[in-house]
């Protein structure tokens, strides 16, 4: 028996072809395809928020979109972390965030894991750290001051910007490998810190470098974390150089997304920053903060985040590092 379709039916297949078609590519749209939200999970004013304000504008002039900064604070940044670590995972929210994303989770337990969570995309700048002393301390070199603090049991301290923060894990290092018996000394944040600093309030402390380079000539810095010394303090020299060990990891400001992000997307917005992060007014602006500038690929990133949770968890446990301290 032969089946004969109407003229009607014939057309109607047709039009549903064309549209089971076009389906796929509506689907394929070109990314981006409407705005872009930023979280900085900090608040305005910091250097994260204002190193992501200006990524963001770049982006958008870039791709002719709207990148919209949203100010995410509370909980040491983990609110705004978490905000992204649970965000649809399409490309269109994206994480400004710095070290604390991966040290957090050795001290506390989070809705979420920096490793696990993230698909790593870009180091957008790199924080190296000082350890200083008043200007009036006797003390010149850090073997002079690990002398010091020997003689004088009990009379030391060391100030950092926040418990459980980079500084916290640092200068509990240098008690631990110096054998030392430093009393830590926590602030709400970077300018307190420096503050107490620079008016003697304390006897040593560790300050990020975006903080400390208005105020170099205000105290004596004696050694720096890292692998080389940083250009505004060439005759300072490294951690490493004076024979300690784990002082390598820099400080970073880095861009993630949500994991599961498709591949293509996370290299587009890798490709776009380290086009960016050349440009002769961001390179200054990034070093005008006392930051080196950052870059790579996301494999990179993601290596490098993964190396230094694993020096940080040792130093923790070792060091027997508690937020109540």
């Amino acid at each position: 028996m032969k089946t004969f379709l109407t003229r009607r039916a014939c057309m109607t297949a047709v039009a549903l072809g064309a549209l089971t078609a076009a389906i796929p590519a509506m689907a394929q749209s070109p990314f981006p395809s409407q705005p872009i939200k930023m979280i900085v999970p900090y608040p305005a004013g910091g250097a994260t928020d204002a190193l992501g304000r200006m990524m963001a504008q770049k982006l958008g002039e870039a791709w002719n979109t709207s990148v919209v900064v949203e100010n995410k604070p509370g909980a040491g940044g983990t609110i705004g972390n978490n905000a992204v670590a649970k965000a649809p995972a399409d490309g269109y929210t994206i994480l400004m965030t710095i070290t604390a994303i991966i040290q957090q989770p050795l001290l506390m337990t989070l809705p979420y894991d920096p490793l696990k969570d993230f698909a790593p995309v870009v180091q957008v700048a790199k924080s190296p750290s000082m350890f200083a002393v008043p200007l009036n301390s006797p003390a010149n070199t850090l073997k002079d001051f690990i002398t010091l603090v020997k003689a004088n049991p009990g009379k030391y301290n060391y100030g950092t910007y926040g418990a459980g923060t980079s500084s916290h894990i640092q200068g509990a290092l240098l008690n631990l490998q110096g054998k030392l018996d430093m009393v830590h000394v926590p602030f709400q944040g970077a300018a307190p810190l420096v503050n107490n600093m620079v008016g003697g309030q304390l006897t040593s402390a560790f300050i990020d470098s975006a903080s400390a380079r208005a105020h170099l000539k205000s105290f004596k810095p004696l050694a720096v974390t890292g692998t080389q010394r940083i250009a505004a303090l060439p005759d300072v020299p490294t951690f490493k150089e004076l024979g300690f060990h784990s002082y390598e990891p820099l400080g970073w400001f880095g861009m993630l997304l949500p994991v599961n992000t498709p591949a293509a997307i996370v290299t587009k917005y890798s490709e776009e920053f380290n086009r960016i992060l050349r440009m002769p007014d961001v390179v200054a602006r990034i070093e005008g903060f006392g930051l080196g500038v950052g870059g790579g690929k996301p494999e990179e990133f993601a290596q490098v985040m993964k190396s230094d949770a694993q020096v940080y968890a040792t130093i923790i446990k070792d060091a027997g590092i508690k937020l109540s301290q």
